[in-house]
């Protein structure tokens, strides 16, 4: 029942994000932005997507599921950091990689400290939500994925940045 809930939020506060991605990118659009790494975003997409089949298919194989409240916990904390991220970039967060030319990389709030504070809680978040519920083949799994797919990602978004 726990999983069940858990993991019906974690889908609608991923629909959730993507929304408001696309609320973003329509202004960002508006005002002469250019998508860089188009490329790679499908796969991202996939591997979110996979992510969380990967957790359910893995719940329902498992005979022994145990709760890790604790990693929960700090699983809506990282929500709690999330949204400051959001907040902090404004119209400028996106699940994608645009850039208005003329504008400089924030350096306010959480970024006055962390490069990419969004891709830590991904990080985060692919670990802590199997391993939250023993999922231990999803995690390691997606960790390493995640990995490789960040590697890419943000070798793209510093050099976007760099313009």
């Amino acid at each position: 029942m726990i999983f069940t809930i858990f993991i019906t939020f974690l889908i609608i506060q991923r629909l959730a994000e993507l929304y408001v991605s696309s609320k973003n990118e329509k202004w960002l659009l508006k005002n002469g932005a250019i998508e860089y790494g188009k490329e790679h975003y499908p796969f991202i997409v996939a591997l979110h997507t996979l992510f969380i089949i990967s957790l359910i298919v893995e719940y329902v194989l498992r005979d022994d599921v145990t709760v890790n409240f604790t990693l929960i916990v700090l699983f809506f904390v990282l929500i709690v950091i999330k949204v400051i991220v959001i907040s902090t970039l404004g119209h400028y967060w996106n699940t994608k990689i645009y850039k208005v030319p003329g504008t400089r990389p924030f350096a306010t709030g959480i970024y006055k400290y962390i490069k990419h504070p969004n891709y830590i809680i991904v990080i985060c978040e692919i670990a802590i939500i199997p391993l939250a519920f023993g999922l231990y083949y999803t995690a390691v799994v997606f960790t390493l994925l995640n990995a490789i797919m960040l590697t890419v990602r943000i070798k793209k978004e510093n050099e976007v940045l760099a313009m």
